[in-house]
């Protein structure tokens, strides 16, 4: 079992001993400026701080200690918790944070509805705001994901290698064969395609596991390009085991309205280092 989950189950146990950030299971990641990706101005340069951020994709054993509770559609301890939604995340964070003793990033307002989401499919549409003064866990922002998927090294395709294979469970390696042709959710399904243990493939140059592929990523931010405006989806990243290979890429950018759930749908853990 990973330490990750080792350390994070001992967490729960001892509900005031914090989780140390220095330990393998976080990986500091010095801020820096690079070029992002943009669908609606084209590439800008960004700066982002400072932040730590989890070698793996939550874990279902992890998910299960905080909430008392497992989603998922492919069952595993060690295996990417999915099933989840945006709402599911933010709780997660919030309780894991209280868990520890630590502040709680998010602050949630039931009601009234949020004013800015304007999704006919979001039935939730909680109002969440920050505080940018705690160090309690959080998902990263669009803008940290990328920097911490690029890791620090220009024109990779994919976090860790432009060899897809290497790094990734996708639609094609996910399941009992390796799938050719073209992408069709039959092959895929008879191929019994599905998530696999996180830590599988190999890590970027942060160390960082599963960045592309395994399951999409929830991210903070709300999605917004040149043809839609903000307050319909949320960003994720990273692709997933299902997903093809742009999905994959660590310049791609997907969104989903945040009450949403999917068999790939899951989150990696952040923390500033303020």
């Amino acid at each position: 079992m990973k330490v990750f989950i080792k350390l994070m189950s001992f967490a729960i146990v001892a509900l005031q001993s914090c989780l140390s950030v220095d330990d393998d299971d976080f990986i500091l990641i010095k801020g820096g400026s690079f070029v992002m990706a943009d669908d609606e101005h084209g590439p800008s340069e960004v700066y982002v701080s400072d932040f730590y951020i989890g070698k793996y994709e939550v874990t279902q054993s992890v998910w299960e200690e905080v909430m008392a509770g497992n989603p998922s559609a492919f069952k595993g301890a060690d295996l990417p918790v999915e099933m989840v939604s945006w709402y599911d995340c933010i709780e997660f964070c919030n309780r894991l944070s209280i868990l520890e003793g630590l502040e709680p990033y998010y602050l949630v307002i039931k009601e009234p509805s949020d004013p800015v989401n304007f999704n006919e499919l979001d039935s939730v549409k909680w109002r969440v705001e920050v505080n940018v003064n705690s160090v309690g866990y959080r998902l990263p922002t669009e803008a940290e994901w990328e920097y911490a998927a690029r890791g620090g090294i220009k024109n990779r395709i994919f976090s860790g290698s432009n060899n897809i294979n290497e790094v990734a469970w996708y639609w094609r390696n996910s399941g009992r064969e390796y799938l050719e042709g073209d992408w069709t959710w039959t092959a895929i399904e008879e191929n019994q395609g599905r998530t696999h243990e996180v830590g599988q493939k190999r890590p970027n140059s942060w160390g960082l596991y599963d960045m592309s592929g395994n399951v999409r990523e929830w991210c903070w931010d709300w999605y917004e390009d040149k043809e839609l405006a903000k307050g319909y989806g949320r960003v994720w990243r990273s692709g997933g085991w299902l997903g093809g290979e742009h999905a994959c890429a660590v310049s791609y950018r997907g969104l989903f309205e945040a009450s949403g759930k999917g068999p790939d749908q899951g989150l990696r853990l952040v923390r500033s280092a303020n």
